[in-house]
């Protein structure tokens, strides 16, 4: 009789799984200390500063002069992110997949937008210029002006998804391929807006593509046995892998 048996420790499964082509996520990290903007760039000695553990732009008792943005110092292609806001009436929002424009204050590409009528709306910043989605007002109504809201945007690939609160307020597809499918992480004050707060940012890195299904052939006597606290299978044909 045939024996297919693949015997490992727990501390090989991400080894072993990685080589089937299985995903492997990174565990979710902190971008922000809550003390220092290491990781960070952006104007730090006027526009940003950090405050009870927070991340605070601008002044209540002035209007921003123009956009202004503080931007992770590396890029990010497929996440999971999440952070929490306080925007008052004021206009800002989280850049992703972007870059800086050169010799510029702008910052080009993927907007989260947060504003009066405009929170979790999809916005293509410095770039395209218009919204790609927008949610439903009813979805937009709760959100408080004065109280802490989660933010949450998840990037895959083509498709975009963004929830407020654990509302789901657009599930957008990119269909242009020369739109691209990485970049720096940023928050924006908008020209106008007086303070917006942001705290708790956690970003969790997604492979670089879902994987296909999987499968290998065995034979109608081959078991295929894990152990460990594993399961062990016995068929006939095919053990098929999600």
């Amino acid at each position: 009789m045939k024996r297919l048996c693949l015997l490992f420790k727990p501390l090989l499964l991400a080894a072993f799984f990685g080589s089937l082509g299985l995903a492997v996520h990174a565990a979710p990290r902190a971008l922000f200390d809550g003390k220092t903007f290491h990781g960070w760039e952006g104007e730090t000695e006027k526009i940003w500063r950090v405050e009870n553990g927070e991340i605070v732009a601008g002044s209540p008792n002035a209007k921003a002069s123009r956009n202004e943005f503080l931007a992770t110092t590396r890029s990010y292609g497929n996440f999971d992110l999440s952070l929490q806001f306080k925007r008052g009436k004021n206009n800002g929002g989280i850049q992703f997949r972007s870059r800086r424009v050169p010799n510029h204050h702008e910052v080009s590409g993927y907007q989260a937008d947060l504003a009066p009528g405009l929170d979790g709306g999809l916005y293509d910043e410095s770039r395209r210029n218009r919204f790609l989605s927008r949610p439903a007002p009813e979805l937009v109504a709760h959100i408080s002006p004065d109280e802490w809201h989660r933010y949450r945007i998840r990037a895959e690939g083509d498709r975009i998804r963004l929830w407020i609160d654990e509302v789901l307020m657009v599930d957008y597809t990119e269909t242009d391929p020369a739109i691209p499918r990485e970049g720096i992480i940023a928050l924006q004050i908008h020209s106008g807006a007086t303070e917006i707060r942001y705290k708790d940012v956690v970003v969790e890195e997604l492979p670089a593509a879902e994987p296909s299904a999987r499968a290998f052939p065995l034979g109608s006597k081959n078991v295929l046995a894990l152990t460990g606290g594993g399961k062990t299978w016995s068929a006939p044909g095919f053990i098929p892998f999600p």
